[in-house]
């Protein structure tokens, strides 16, 4: 029994899952800081600003999807963990199954199965946070600069 709670591929899937849940929530960190410190250096038009805002957080959070998604990619290449449901085609069905996990929607026609599933339950909750933390900041960023013109 103890050699099945120290199986490699789960090892593998902790230090995987912990490598990129630090990767995001450090871009995540210095995407907001550099947005954050645009919305108060520049001049353009309030809907510049907010637009930048917004397609930048966007931009962000594909990234760490695309970050989930690869990872779980190759820890099926490279350990037990697999996924069931519908048939995997390509790596866009691994980043298909990260943004429906990242986002928290999971509709169920694919799922981890194995090492896999420490990955993707980390990944709702990295996901959760992160996106909380963007409609957190684009909250402030628009109570600050909403009524800019007064």
């Amino acid at each position: 029994m103890t050699d099945a709670l120290l199986d490699i591929s789960h090892l593998t899937a902790v230090a995987a899952t912990v490598i990129v849940v630090m990767i995001c929530v450090l871009l995540h960190y210095e995407v907001s800081s550099v947005l954050s410190g645009l919305m108060r250096r520049t001049s353009p038009t309030r809907r510049r600003r907010f637009l930048g805002l917004m397609f930048g957080l966007l931009g962000a959070h594909v990234v760490e999807i695309w970050l989930f998604g690869l990872t779980a990619w190759w820890l099926e290449a490279t350990t037990s963990a697999s996924i069931a449901g519908t048939t995997i085609v390509n790596g866009l069905d691994y980043i298909y199954l990260s943004a429906i996990t990242y986002t928290t929607l999971g509709y169920g026609d694919v799922y981890p199965v194995g090492p896999l599933r420490f990955l993707m339950g980390t990944e709702s909750l990295t996901g959760f946070m992160l996106i909380t933390w963007s409609a957190s900041l684009t909250f402030l960023e628009m109570q600050r600069h909403w009524n800019d013109r007064r």
